[in-house]
């Protein structure tokens, strides 16, 4: 992972800085550029805003978002994948979507990178529960298996043909398997 600074500062001071790509977060006073997203990670993230956009939007449930940042319990954090929940997506008086989203997700999905270390990105996950997130999955695709937060903060590993939760109100029945088989084409 790449650092950008390692010095303490404010949140106001790194909301203001310019954007970097990959992402910029701000947790605990430093801030760290997100790893560049590989094939695998990459695939994985489509295919699952996808099929959770899919299901979700045209009943207006949810809606997923990628690398969106998210700016709450005094952190700014960019998970690869934000579902929020129809009702929560922050909107402009006009109705439009607004640009910022200083709130919590519902569903906060992280998928492990090569060099990204699972207590960072679990500690992230942990601080979405915290705050209000009602599920957050860990993919490793390296042991293809899945880690989930609940809101409670309980962490369980799912493995092969274990069901997966997902958000209640979204009619999606996936296997641990199922995720995992989209990496092969």
């Amino acid at each position: 992972m790449t650092v950008a600074a390692i010095r303490p500062t404010t949140i106001d001071k790194f909301l203001a800085l310019p954007e970097t790509k990959p992402a910029s977060e701000f947790i605990h006073g430093q801030i760290t550029q997100k790893p560049m997203p590989q094939g695998e990670h990459s695939l994985l993230q489509g295919t699952l805003c996808e099929t959770i956009s899919q299901i979700a939007k045209p009943k207006q449930i949810a809606l997923a978002f990628p690398e969106l940042r998210c700016v709450f319990g005094g952190l700014a954090i960019v998970p690869n994948i934000a579902v929020f929940r129809w009702e929560r997506i922050p909107r402009l008086p006009s109705g439009r979507i607004a640009n910022r989203f200083e709130t919590y997700p519902d569903w906060a999905i992280e998928i492990l990178s090569p060099d990204q270390r699972y207590k960072q990105v679990l500690a992230k996950l942990l601080h979405c529960a915290e705050y209000g997130t009602e599920l957050g999955w860990l993919l490793d695709t390296e042991d293809e298996t899945i880690l989930v937060v609940d809101s409670d903060r309980r962490v369980r590993e799912f493995k092969n043909s274990d069901r997966l939760p997902v958000l209640t109100g979204i009619d999606l029945d996936l296997t641990v398997e199922q995720v995992f088989s989209w990496l092969s084409l």
